[in-house]
This record gives C-alpha cells, structure tokens and sequence, in this order.
C-alpha cells in the first residue's frame, strides 16, 4: 500500500461508493424497465456489483489494499495484512462511502414514485429476515448461518488471492469480484446478500428516514456480526495455511 493514511481512507470511501452504488443500484433501477424479471434483476444486480468491485479494486488496490467491507477489512488485519491502527478510519471510510451511495440512489430513485415506491419497500436494497416488518421470509438463524459461510468464503478468497508471495496477484481483484458476485447470486433471493456490514448498514441508515423502513435498521445488527465471524474465521485458517519455511 501507499499514499498516506488520509489518501487510503479516502481510497476506501471510493471504492465503497462504487460498490454500494453498483449492487444498491443494479436491485433498485432494474426493477423498472424491460429486465424486470426477478431472475434476471438479481442477475443484473449480481454482475453490476462483480464489476463494480472489479474497476474499483484495479484503481485502488495498490493505493488501499482495495479493501471496501469491515468483515474484510478486520480479516486483513487479524492476518496481518493491516495495521491495527488503520482498521477504525478505513471502516469508517467504507461506512461513509457506501451511505453517500445510498444517499445518491434515493435521490435518483425520488425523481419517479415507482421506482421510489421500490425503494422504499426494500429499504434500497437492504438485507433482512423474517419478520418487523421486513419483505424477506427466511428465519433468522439460516440468515446468520449463510452470511457466516458466505463471507468465509470471500474473505478467504481475498486473503488467498493477495498473499505476498502469490504468483497471481495481478489477478486477484478478478478471483475477489467472481466470487463476490457468487454470493449475490445465492443470497440475493434469501436476504437480499450481505457479507460486507458497510454495504448493509449504509441503506438501512438511509432508508430509516422512511416510517416503513425501519425495519431494516432494527435487523442491521446481523449484517455486522455474521459477517464479521465469517472473516475472522477465514482470517485464522489462512494463517493456519501459511507455508512454513523449510518444509516442502
């Protein structure tokens, strides 16, 4: 990594603009128009966030660590991939962005009551669980359960992916944004796919502006900690997995 610390934060702020605006984005615009088949929506959604992370980790990568998600993020570290002192500001970084992302899609959502109407129905794109009033229908506990193993799986990819001595670095943000958008495409029609605090907290933030969006909010608490376990347990098998000197 390199710049100074205020020029990663600002990395990070951007980068998770980019991702909250692709994934929050993609589920909210293309619910109105000729791709409005649930099936296809979720396809869009997917694609346009693997994309989104793709352009963004390429841009900041060497700048950041191109980190964009706390679980992530506390992952590198419990890895040492990150100083602990840089956890803090960069999740705050992330947080920001993806709410100035939220921000911007209500914004744009407002300029028509349908799309607006969806919106606020999905808290713009929110993840949720059954029941306070939230569109998802899945109980709690498989919600905690898949966002655990989901998030494993990416943070391990990630960590995996950029380790020093990896022969592929150049290629890791492709491997990272592939199996970001595979987590979507399974999660999506359960909870609406999380495995990134900073990408569920920041539209039920915005959307809690709505009396019939709260929901989102109240149900946040899970996209933090399921996710957050996810990578620290990724974190502690990819030590575990390290090559030790002189053994072949």
């Amino acid at each position: 990594m390199t710049g100074s610390r205020a020029q990663r934060c600002l990395a990070e702020f951007v980068g998770t603009y980019i991702l909250v605006l692709s994934i929050a984005g993609g589920v909210v615009f293309a619910d109105h128009g000729p791709i409005s088949d649930p099936l296809v929506v979720d396809l869009v959604a997917s694609l346009a966030l693997g994309f989104g992370v793709l352009g963004a980790a390429y841009a900041f990568g060497d700048l950041s660590g191109a980190y964009f998600n706390p679980a992530i993020t506390i992952g590198g570290w419990i890895a040492g991939r990150l100083p602990g002192r840089d956890v803090i500001p960069y999740i705050v970084a992330q947080v920001l962005g993806g709410v100035t992302a939220a921000g911007l899609i209500a914004g744009v959502a407002y300029g028509n009551p349908a799309v607006f109407a969806t919106a606020q129905h999905t808290a713009i794109a929110s993840q949720g669980y059954a029941g306070n009033g939230s569109p998802y229908t899945v109980a709690l506990g498989s919600v905690f359960l898949l966002e655990v193993g989901l998030t494993f799986v990416l943070v391990l990819v990630a960590l995996f992916a950029t380790r020093p001595e990896g022969s592929t670095k150049n290629l890791a943000p492709v491997g990272i944004a592939l199996t970001l958008a595979m987590t979507n495409l399974i999660a999506i029609p359960i909870d609406g796919a999380s495995v990134n605090p900073a990408r569920s907290f920041a539209p039920a933030l915005v959307a809690a502006a709505w009396p019939g969006s709260t929901w989102a909010i109240q149900q946040d608490w899970v996209f933090w900690v399921a996710p957050i376990i996810g990578g620290i347990l990724a974190a502690l098998l990819e030590r575990a997995l390290r090559p030790t000197r002189g053994t072949g």
